[in-house]
């Protein structure tokens, strides 16, 4: 794999204008797999309109970026630096779609501003039963909130704040950061971290599982003994609440 890349390399420093087909192609096929298991990771949390097909393609491009741009120089594995190019071009590819409603964005402002004001009043992360109570709706309400905004990011790079500012955080780092960027991420793992740790411990686990352990919905809801449908409504109320931490230091 390593030698695969380095010769694709040797390739096209000489040849820049274009690398042997073969080799290139050879590459694509290798790594595919890796594309189609990142959609399949991803698309769990999208809602049913969204095109995997879609995805795949956007996902493909990421992994001719990654092979175009990749320099063994950096100190970082290929497999690294493409599942990266990857998630970034579904992402942009989503972005395009727009395929979160505006009623969607606006009840998810609703939950986090409300999660914010129950946090600051009691000094802990609230019950679902607070945060509908804060909101003014039924239980049931609130549950079919949770479940409409199922796939909401954790805190969007391109999403404006509804005082129609950006985020604190919502800068794209390059493949070089400058030492602004580096101090920018590590701030922010520090806040991650912190939320991470007041979330309830069933939360945690679900958080755990799914993004360290990189089980699916359905193999947690194995493990948890709940239904996939319970286990992503956590998932859920963990990201949103998540999401209400960091939007409140961002507005800070």
């Amino acid at each position: 794999m390593k030698a695969g890349i380095h010769r694709y390399q040797q390739v096209f420093d000489t040849d820049h204008e274009k690398p042997k087909t073969g080799l290139r192609e050879d590459l694509i096929l290798k790594y595919a797999p890796l594309v189609k298991y990142i959609v399949d990771r991803m698309a769990i949390r999208f809602p049913p309109n969204i095109s995997k097909e879609e995805l795949i393609s956007a996902g493909i491009i990421g992994l001719l970026d990654a092979l175009d741009k990749f320099d063994s120089e950096m100190g970082t594995k290929f497999q690294t630096y493409a599942e990266h190019r990857i998630k970034g071009a579904i992402l942009d590819e989503l972005r395009k779609m727009d395929w979160i409603p505006r009623s969607i964005r606006k009840d998810v402002h609703r939950l986090e501003h409300a999660i914010t004001a129950v946090r600051m009043r009691v000094g802990r992360d609230p019950e679902g039963s607070e945060v509908a109570q804060e909101m003014g709706v039924t239980i049931d309400s609130y549950y079919r909130i949770i479940n409409r905004a199922r796939g909401i990011g954790l805190l969007s790079l391109d999403e404006t704040l509804p005082n129609g500012s950006k985020p604190k955080f919502a800068v794209q780092v390059s493949d070089l950061p400058s030492p602004f960027d580096e101090l920018k991420i590590k701030e922010l793992k520090k806040i991650i971290s912190q939320a991470l740790s007041d979330l309830s411990e069933r939360e945690q686990l679900v958080v755990s599982l799914y993004y360290y352990d990189e089980l699916t919905l359905k193999e947690i809801a194995r493990i948890m003994g709940l239904t996939e449908s319970r286990i992503s409504q956590i998932h859920s109320e963990a990201i949103i609440k998540l999401r209400a931490k960091l939007r409140s230091h961002s507005e800070g």
